[in-house]
């Protein structure tokens, strides 16, 4: 019960040095910082807002044990969380009074149970709303006690949210019709194994005109949100995965010619040609994902290509079953001149194709390309000859050799980074010597030790390669935290140095301090 972290497991001894477990530190006096620190408090010369941005660079753990240093660092503490994480079962609730009273700031909330521990009901939620009037992103993960009823007297109190993530709860449509209704400024919604519209009879409709982006995930009856997603003029982005049903229908009727969507994800559906071509009516689409669709085709794309012609993005994961090919992809040279970023995943495509998008797509920047049989050498040394704005590039399970990876070291003048990966041919000696001819590009290859860091669009596209199945919902624990920016330790102390560093150098609670080397970054993306 109360707040978890998202650290992990560490050695005995982080515990706070019971030297500062004094009286004297708890009445706000004086307290001895070390060896060399005498008898001065040299926080008490930062401001309150210095201090709060230093506690924004900690992990939960360490920042929980600075609130123990004294009662100032209690309050500011208190008063700058603007994150909060809690183990929501039924324990905590005589707590949330005096929880919420200390961290009332608090604007971003993880409300998080286990599968197999019983959860919040509605009166413990009902109470958090009316003690978080401000809140603007809330997390409800597996809290199956709380009804539609609950969900009602919690958009009644927070109608400044702007974004819901639920997952693995118990109410349905009626419950987000409240949401919608009384949270007039909500922009995203995310809606990931509700149980309670099943079988539901009732529509999720269509009430606020703020509603941005929708992501449904893992619904037996997705189809209710009809209204909701073909109502919505203002939606940018709509992502549907692994929901069960026909979506054609629901495609036909956002494709109207007026719809504001620019991404589109769609991954495991009951969709065909006939959704693809509802949705290229969507001509400000810049992004799609079409993830193993097998009922579309080079039909369906050739469709898209003709219409979104401001598409910059385009992954398909054509699942091995040959229905999108060559045909489809040269449509995409001829008319989508503006594309960015292209993945293909199980395409079979060929020399002809390619040859036709790295000629016609000058602007291509990130290029991915796995899992298909009919992309060898000639392929990859017509996209090194052609591609010369590629800056990323993937290659991953292909029938290429040492000949193919030869062909970039003099083509892709703008090339900072390829990864190869389960091209069984390809030796790593090649890979070595690709490295001493372009010493400033960065090659991973099978066996290394030192990958690459996947960062900005690069780790997008190392994402959006992987065979796998997607990470599941936007992590598994969130961490409490006062930032909502997601910083490597080695900046975070860098900064901390730059900012502050008439403090560098002394010696500031070692025993609080001396773990940021060893934090992990905090959870994020998705991210409340």
């Amino acid at each position: 019960m109360g707040q978890t972290s998202s650290s992990t497991a560490e050695p005995n001894g982080r515990d706070v040095d019971l030297r500062l477990w004094s009286s004297g530190i708890f009445a706000g006096e004086s307290f001895n910082l070390g060896d060399g620190g005498g008898a001065r408090d040299f926080t008490g010369d930062l401001p309150d807002e210095c201090l709060a941005h230093v506690f924004h660079f900690l992990g939960a753990g360490d920042r929980k044990r600075c609130s123990l240093v004294c009662k100032r660092w209690l309050r500011v503490d208190g008063e700058n969380r603007h994150r909060l994480s809690l183990d929501a079962r039924p324990e905590m609730l005589p707590f949330l009074p005096a929880m919420f009273t200390r961290f009332d700031s608090v604007t971003k909330l993880v409300l998080r149970c286990d599968r197999k521990s019983v959860s919040l009901n509605d009166q413990g939620l009902a109470m958090i709303s009316v003690r978080c009037s401000n809140l603007i992103r809330v997390k409800i993960r597996g809290c199956r006690e709380i009804t539609d009823l609950g969900m009602e007297a919690f958009a009644k109190n927070c109608k400044k949210l702007k974004k819901l993530s639920c997952g693995s709860c118990n109410f349905g449509a009626k419950g987000l019709n409240a949401v919608l209704e009384h949270c007039r400024l909500l922009e995203d919604l995310s809606v990931n194994r509700l149980r309670g519209i099943h079988e539901s009879a009732e529509q999720v409709q269509l009430r606020s005109s703020s509603v941005l982006r929708i992501c449904l995930k893992e619904l037996v009856n997705g189809q209710v949100f009809e209204p909701l997603v073909a109502g919505s003029k203002t939606l940018k982005t709509l992502k549907i995965i692994r929901c069960l049903g026909d979506w054609d229908k629901v495609l036909q009727m956002i494709g109207d010619g007026n719809s504001s969507l620019s991404e589109i994800h769609l991954e495991r559906l009951q969709v065909s040609d006939v959704g693809l071509s509802a949705i290229s009516k969507c001509s400000n689409v810049e992004s799609l994902h079409i993830v193993k669709t097998p009922e579309c085709s080079n039909t369906g794309l050739i469709s898209i290509a003709e219409k979104c012609k401001k598409l910059r993005k385009l992954h398909v994961d054509g699942w091995r079953t040959n229905r999108i090919g060559d045909e489809g992809l040269m449509a995409v040279a001829q008319h989508c001149l503006s594309l960015q970023e292209l993945v293909l995943i199980g395409v079979n495509a060929t020399h002809t194709s390619l040859a036709a998008i790295a000629s016609k797509c000058s602007k291509l920047e990130r290029l991915a390309l796995c899992g298909s049989g009919t992309i060898g050498d000639a392929e990859i040394a017509c996209i090194a000859n052609k591609c010369e704005a590629l800056r990323k590039f993937c290659i991953k399970g292909c029938p290429i050799s040492d000949v193919g990876i030869e062909a970039l070291a003099v083509g892709c003048p703008n090339l900072v980074k390829l990864k190869v990966k389960k091209c069984r041919v390809v030796t790593g000696e090649v890979g070595e010597w690709l490295r001493e001819r372009r010493r400033s590009l960065v090659v991973s290859m099978d066996g290394d030790d030192t990958l690459d860091s996947n960062s900005g669009d690069g780790g997008v596209l190392e994402t959006a390669v992987e065979e796998s199945d997607p990470p599941a919902a936007e992590g598994a624990v969130a961490e409490a935290s006062g930032s909502g920016n997601n910083v490597n330790n080695g900046s975070r102390l860098a900064m901390i140095r730059t900012k502050l560093g008439f403090l560098a150098g002394r010696n500031l609670v070692a025993c609080t301090f001396r773990r940021w080397s060893n934090h992990g970054d905090d959870v994020s993306s998705g991210q409340l």
